[in-house]
């Protein structure tokens, strides 16, 4: 599970009167924009945390300044033609990213992001994680593999697959001990699963498990560690505490209900010894919803916390790197926030207009074939199998229907993927979740083992399990006929590229 994020305490419950009258600021400026519109807010969520009296201790986002005066890059990507990095940064101060940047110098290729730039002056930056207590050496997020628009401006978020994952174990800043925090993520309600665990927020130093209470990070997905009984299906908005992923309380909470928009604002706090909250809410319109806000779990270790400060995206804190999940924006504060500082940063998130652009590709209903960009070869079904359990492999090309496949929408921008041939469908064997798990061919179950994410890497594309989580996978490369094919977690390589054309 992931980490916590430490923090200073709250100096003072009060703000001064020139205080509130800059945090109402914060919030008309926020409320003034019209989503979609190109021009950045005068206030942007850092500016209205430290209004508030509890600055960001650390701002990460590929998509946007988290700061009215921030112009300084935003991330960085590196090319595998030539393993030369640059740096994405803002179209103007306090503006949105330049993805005409990353796309001019990602042309012809595959990037990939290998640090996301911490805005606020305590320069905690993230890079690649390395390997920890649950988990190896991850990979960086592919660099265009999810496009967005923000401001009305094109953008690129980190899309998070098993494998992808950021961490900084040596931070300034960050809340240790029992010191109180806040943190919120701007993550995606569609591009979700069940493994462990797509979290933001404060971690352990070692990159392993150390107990109760070592972590205070958000958790967005559809974990369910305790009872979930009256909660809906989720995804939920969780506290990663270390050692379980809390609703609220204990853990199980039926009140918190979920958040499935498009887009979803994320946001945890914890004062460190007695309270923590949670809220959710739509990222395109609203406000947000308490969840929980009430005592910490009573179950051991969490009563104070204690806190490392290490900052975690994409994995648990002893780097379970199983999950699913979407990041576009998020910061870490010193202190405790207030809910009108919470309330204002909604506003401010939900004037930029985060929209996702129309897929226009696959087209439902046409015949595919899925050509692997490292062999050459493309993803046939056994001897034209027809029966339930058939196995899937790379063949040379022989023109036929039992190499080609049709995609049709299977809600939340997920796909289903069926043999021409046999009308059976692409399949996680048995809905298993570990590396080297079979892909086959099956009846439609409408069960998300059978959906798929189909995500562009330059020109070519990878596809993902929704369930795992996982890519599909050539198993050790092979470019023989008969070669497996199966399923991985992410390793950037083009042996889990595919070329998809009719």
């Amino acid at each position: 599970m992931t980490g916590r994020v430490t923090g200073r305490r709250l100096r003072g419950l009060l703000l001064t009167v020139g205080a509130v009258l800059t945090l109402i600021g914060g919030i008309l400026a926020g409320m003034v924009g019209i989503a979609g519109t190109a021009q950045a807010a005068s206030s942007l969520p850092c500016d209205i945390y430290a209004s508030a009296g509890t600055p960001c201790a650390a701002a990460h986002s590929t998509t946007r300044a988290l700061y009215a005066s921030y112009n300084g890059s935003l991330y960085q990507v590196k090319r595998a033609s030539d393993s030369a990095t640059t740096n994405i940064g803002v179209l103007s101060a306090g503006g949105y990213a330049n993805a005409a940047a990353q796309d001019s110098f990602c042309s012809g290729t595959t990037c990939v992001i290998t640090k996301i730039y911490d805005q606020s002056p305590n320069h905690n930056d993230l890079t690649i994680e390395g390997p920890g207590g649950n988990g190896g050496q991850d990979v960086g997020a592919i660099a265009n593999a999810l496009p967005v628009t923000v401001g009305g401006h094109a953008a690129y978020g980190v899309f998070v697959s098993a494998g992808v994952g950021y961490r900084d174990n040596s931070t300034t800043g960050i809340a240790t001990g029992s010191s109180p925090e806040g943190a919120y993520m701007v993550t995606s309600g569609h591009h979700v699963n069940n493994r462990c665990c797509f979290d933001y927020g404060n971690a352990e130093t070692s990159g392993n498990d150390t107990g109760n209470g070592h972590m205070d990070a958000i958790n967005f997905g559809t974990e369910c560690w305790f009872s979930c009984s009256g909660a809906g299906s989720g995804p939920w908005v969780e506290a990663d505490l270390e050692n379980g992923l809390f609703f609220g309380g204990n853990g199980s909470n039926a009140n918190n209900k979920g958040n499935s928009s498009e887009f979803v604002t994320a946001l945890e706090k914890n004062n460190g010894t007695t309270t923590y909250a949670i809220k959710g809410g739509n990222a395109q319109s609203g406000s947000l919803t308490t969840w929980y806000n009430g005592a910490l779990p009573n179950l051991g270790g969490y009563t104070p916390m204690h806190l490392e400060g290490a900052i975690v995206l994409g994995t648990g804190g002893d780097n379970s790197n199983g999950s699913d999940g979407s990041f576009f924006e998020g910061v870490m504060t010193s202190g405790y926030p207030t809910d009108a500082a919470d309330n204002a940063v909604q506003a401010n998130i939900t004037s930029v207009g985060y929209t996702t652009p129309a897929a226009t590709f696959p087209v439902a209903g046409t015949a595919y074939r899925l050509t692997n960009t490292n062999s050459g070869k493309v993803l046939d079904a056994v001897n034209c199998g027809t029966g339930n359990g058939t196995s899937v492999d790379l063949w040379s090309s022989l023109g036929n229907t039992c190499q080609q496949w049709k995609f049709a929408g299977a809600g939340n921008g997920h796909y289903t993927i069926t043999n021409v041939n046999s009308g059976t469908v692409l399949d996680d064997k048995n809905c298993a979740q570990s590396n080297g798990t079979a892909v086959q061919l099956w009846a439609s179950l409408g069960n998300t083992c059978q959906q798929w994410d189909v995500t562009r890497v330059g020109s070519h594309y990878t596809i993902s399990n929704v369930n795992t989580g996982m890519t599909l996978d050539v198993t050790n490369c092979g470019t023989a006929n008969g070669t497996v094919v199966r399923q991985w977690q992410q390793l950037d390589n083009t042996c889990q590229q595919w070329d998809i054309a009719p």
